[in-house]
C-alpha cells in the first residue's frame, strides 16, 4: 500500500503545474494533501471524483485558507473531519479516515508565524492532536499521522540550523513539543530509516535559489504508531516533484502475510 503526503500550497495552483499527469504516474493507494486552499464552495464534480479516487475534503471556514483532502482508492471505513474542537476544526487542518489495517490522520499543523504571533496557538493545536491521537491509541487504533508539520526536529532536519533557532518551524518550544510527541512512542519512520543522514528536506523558501541550491527544512513527516513498524517496506522522499514550495513524501506499507 502506497502512501503520498504533500503540501501542494494551493490545489489550484498545483492542477496548473502537471499535478493530475504526476498522479496518474505515481498512483499512491492514498494521496495526503495540505494547504489545499480550498473551500466547500469550489468542490465541483472534476475533484469529488478523481481518476479512480474517492476523496475527501475538510475546507476552512476562511477561503484561500489552510485544508487538507484525502485521495483514497479504498473505500475508508469511516470519515471524520477535524477533532471535534470547533477553535481548531474552523481552519480545515485535520481529516481521519479509517481502513482495517490503521487509522489515518492527514493533518495541516499551523505555521507559528514570521512574528511569533501564534506560538501559542500552534502548540495548543500540537497538544490537541497528541492528546486526540492517544485517545484512538487507547481504543486499539493503529495510527499513521501524516502531514506538514511545519516544525524540523532537530538540526540535521534543516540547512542552516544556527541561524534559524529563532525562527518559526525551529523554535526551541515547538522542537520541544515534537520531542514530546515521539517521546510516547510514535515513529518519525523517515528517521528511522535514515539516521544520521543530511540534506533531506521537503521544503524550500522561494526566495535565494533555496530549492535549486537545497537549502531546505524536513517538515513534512509521516509517523506511525510501534505496531505498524513491521509493515514498512520503504519511505521516501521525493524531491524531483516540483509544483509546490514543498515536495511529498512517501510510505510504503506491506500487510501481506
Amino acid at each position: 500500500m502506497k502512501l503520498v503526503s504533500w503540501n501542494v500550497n494551493g490545489i489550484r495552483s498545483v492542477m496548473k503545474k502537471g499535478f493530475m499527469d504526476w498522479l496518474k504516474k505515481e498512483k499512491p493507494d492514498i494521496l495526503c494533501l495540505q494547504e489545499t486552499k480550498y473551500h466547500t464552495d469550489h468542490i465541483t464534480e472534476e475533484f469529488k471524483k478523481v481518476d479512480g479516487y474517492s476523496t475527501y475534503w475538510h475546507c476552512g471556514v476562511k477561503k484561500g485558507y489552510a485544508g487538507v483532502a484525502t485521495f483514497s482508492k479504498e473505500q475508508p471505513k469511516h470519515v471524520q473531519c477535524g477533532m471535534d474542537l470547533k477553535g481548531f476544526d474552523d481552519e480545515g487542518r485535520v481529516l481521519i479516515t479509517e481502513y482495517p489495517q490503521f487509522t489515518l490522520l492527514n493533518i495541516y499543523f499551523p505555521n507559528s508565524g514570521r512574528g511569533h504571533d501564534r506560538v501559542q496557538y500552534k502548540l495548543q493545536f500540537c497538544d490537541q492532536v497528541l492528546a486526540y491521537c492517544e485517545q484512538l491509541r487507547k481504543q486499539g487504533k493503529k495510527l499513521v499521522v501524516c502531514g506538514d508539520y511545519n516544525i524540523a526536529h532537530e538540526a540535521i532536519d534543516l540547512k542552516n540550523a544556527k541561524q534559524n533557532q529563532d525562527n518559526a518551524g525551529f523554535l526551541p518550544e515547538e522542537r520541544a513539543w515534537m520531542t514530546r510527541f515521539l517521546s510516547k512512542g510514535y515513529l518519525d519512520i523517515f528517521r528511522k530509516q535514515h539516521p544520521g543522514e543530511e540534506s533531506h528536506y521537503t521544503w524550500w523558501s522561494y526566495m535565494f535559489q533555496a530549492r535549486k541550491r537545497n537549502i531546505g527544512w524536513r517538515v513534512d513527516y509521516f509517523c506511525i504508531t510501534p505496531d505498524l513498524e513491521k509493515h514498512v517496506k520503504r519511505t521516501k522522499i521525493l524531491q524531483e516533484v516540483m509544483g509546490s514550495d514543498h515536495c511529498p513524501v512517501l510510505l510504503e506499507l506491506d500487510f501481506n502475510p
